[in-house]
């Protein structure tokens, strides 16, 4: 059996002659987990965010008590309001069950990630993925206002995304595009309970709309409903964590989701390491 770091000759082609189609699919996942913080706030929301994060890290094991007896419908509303005006947030991301491919080949499988994001428009996040069922290799990506970079898993480098390519990560931060909405038209919600997750933590469950599914996931996901589970920040109204699972081609695959360091000051730079174009 191959050793999950080694690469082939005939790999490297196959890599090679993947990579401009794996770096579309690679920022498509960044867009994922980017327009599922969707956390930018618009030019008349400034001053909520700065009242929001207070120019801090939020403390979320902060001792917090949760109502029991909270309305699930305002708990949901306060947290659509309070997730469209953070500022920064650290987020990882982790995949089970079926594969979710990123590329149209479906070569190329997400496993996980982590990433930072602040505004205005800038995130950076390490991803691992599986190439044609056995290659386990990781990439890193950067997005920096109408800029993204992606890292070669051959070499390790760095290219910009072609020209030609649809692809506009500002757009991934509206808050009309991600949580803001998802919350909003949450369907069916409930209050499950108080659960303890680094803190206590309202626990409740939805049904999210596909048209909603299929943005937070930048269109991996289609034209399903799909039933959701929140723990959200009792005083902060944050979102701490969040899992749902979805079906394509009759397989289901789990997503969680975990929130923290809201409000930290993240280094996002462009790479120093960028290879030219062919």
């Amino acid at each position: 059996m191959r050793h999950p770091g080694s690469v082939p000759n005939t790999e490297r082609r196959d890599l090679s002659e993947l990579f401009a189609l794996f770096a579309v699919g690679a920022a498509a996942v960044l867009a994922v987990v980017l327009l599922v913080q969707s956390l930018r706030s618009s030019t008349e929301s400034a001053a909520a965010v700065e009242a929001a994060t207070g120019g801090e890290v939020i403390d979320l094991d902060d001792g917090a008590v949760a109502d029991p007896d909270a309305d699930a419908g305002e708990i949901v509303a306060a947290a659509a309001a309070a997730m469209a005006e953070v500022r920064s947030v650290e987020f990882t991301l982790d995949r089970q069950g079926a594969p979710i491919f990123i590329d149209q080949f479906a070569s190329i499988a997400l496993d996980d990630l982590i990433g930072q994001f602040t505004v205005p428009t800038k995130a950076q996040a390490q991803l691992t993925v599986t190439v044609n069922g056995d290659l386990t290799t990781r990439l890193g990506a950067v997005a920096i206002e109408d800029e993204v970079w992606i890292s070669n898993p051959v070499t390790g480098d760095f290219e910009t995304l072609p020209d030609g390519y649809d692809i506009d990560p500002s757009r991934f931060f509206d808050p009309e595009g991600g949580w803001q909405p998802l919350l909003a038209n949450l369907r069916d919600v409930e209050l499950v309970g108080v659960d303890d997750r680094g803190g206590e933590r309202y626990h409740l469950t939805g049904i999210a709309p596909a048209a909603e599914v299929r943005n937070i996931t930048v269109g991996l996901v289609r034209d399903q409903d799909v039933p959701v589970d929140l723990w959200i920040h009792p005083t902060t109204s944050l979102v701490t964590h969040a899992e749902f699972e979805t079906l394509i081609d009759g397989a289901q695959s789990q997503w969680a989701l975990a929130l923290d360091r809201y409000g930290q000051t993240f280094s996002i730079e462009p790479p120093a390491n960028v290879r030219a174009g062919d």
